[in-house]
Order: structure tokens, then sequence, then C-alpha cells
């Protein structure tokens, strides 16, 4: 389990390819207060849980299974790119951001994106197999990163970026048509189940309402 708070931004040092998964390596990491994981530990590259192998000296290897990649835009990535990481949660740990599992529902396109001074709003696309886990104030994990809605269209949400956000991960980065690691959230999954799946007034008040804001 994680928040969507990155702790590092870190770049792919390789991907070995083979058999329809892949090995990853990441380099260049700084962990908060120098504690890096362990052998085996959980840890969310743009979001997507993948087991740590042979952690040292700010590097990391993981294993893609062909799952992941097929569901995934770890296809696309390539050396000298930049991830976010999350470390998983430990009990008592302080949570920021909101629950993110670090399974990822799918890949969503960046639309466009509008400037505003410092921040930026972000229109993106939705699927129809998520829009009833996505409501106005709703929280959602963009490459890993939690982000609260700000506005829902019928194909389509729109997030709004804070300097903070746009500095200390790789959405900085990105730009309009990119494909995104998304994730709803995870109580919003349990009440569309609960409700047959259909967008209804109950999701909206479990979430709220309201104009824009984050």
């Amino acid at each position: 389990m994680f928040t969507g708070l990155i702790e590092s931004v870190a770049t792919v040092a390789r991907i070995s390819r083979s058999g329809g998964g892949a090995r990853l390596g990441v380099t260049g990491i700084r962990w908060p207060h120098g504690d890096s994981p362990r052998h085996g530990d959980s840890i969310a590259v743009n979001g997507v849980c993948l087991t740590a192998i042979d952690p040292h000296e700010g590097n990391f290897d993981a294993d893609l299974s062909p799952e992941t990649v097929r569901h995934s835009v770890f296809g696309e990535l390539r050396s000298g790119d930049r991830v976010n990481l999350e470390r998983a949660l430990r009990l008592g740990d302080r949570l920021g951001g909101h629950l993110v599992q670090g399974h990822v529902d799918g890949v969503v396109r960046l639309l466009s994106i509008r400037n505003e001074g410092d921040f930026a709003r972000w229109k993106i696309s939705l699927p129809p197999q998520f829009a009833p886990e996505v409501a106005p104030k709703g929280s959602v994990a963009v490459h890993g990163v939690s982000l609260t809605v700000s506005a829902v269209g019928g194909d389509w949400f729109e997030v709004a970026l804070i300097p903070e956000t746009l500095s200390a991960t790789t959405l900085g980065e990105v730009r309009s048509g990119a494909h995104l690691h998304l994730e709803t959230d995870v109580l919003a999954k349990y009440v569309a189940q609960s409700l047959g799946g259909s967008r209804s007034s109950a999701v909206q008040e479990l979430f709220g309402s309201g104009d824009d804001g984050a």
C-alpha cells in the first residue's frame, strides 16, 4: 500500500526485454533520510507496485511480468527516462495523500495542459469503464502521484497541479499526448461495485461535489 506522495525521482538505467516481460534497472535514487529499501521490498514505479531486486547505492532492479508490460506504459520506457518512486507504507506512517494500491487500472492519455502561472490544469481521457470511480473532489493516482479531481466530463477529467508537484515529480516534464498510468481510488471501486458499476448520486455524495479546486 502507498500514499501517492513521491519520495524520489530516478532514472531508468536499462530495460531488458525477454519473453514478453522485462527487467527494469533504476538508478540515481535519493531516498529521504538515506533509508534505502531491502531486497524484496515493494516500490511503486510510476504508480506500479514492483519488487526490488538487489537494491544498493541508489539503484535497484525489478522484474516486469508480461501482464504488467501489457497493461502499463512500461513497454514505452527507454534508458534515460525518469520515473516516480515511492516505497510501501509502514504501519504507523503518516498518510498524506490517499490510499494507493499500486495496481494500475489502465493507461490514459493527457489531452491538454493549461498553465495558470506556476500551476497547471490537466485534462485527461477517461475510459468509460473507469467513469463510475472518478468524481469531483475524489482522489486518483496519475503515474503514482496522488491528485484531486477538479472536474469531470463525459469522457475526460481534470486535475490541478501545484508547483511542488510539478517540481518534485516527473509530471512537470510530461507533454500533451503522453500516456499515463491511472489508478482510481480503492474506496470508489467498492462503492461502484456495490452500485452495480453505474454512476450514481451516491458516488458523487461520497466524494463531494463542487467546481474547480484541489
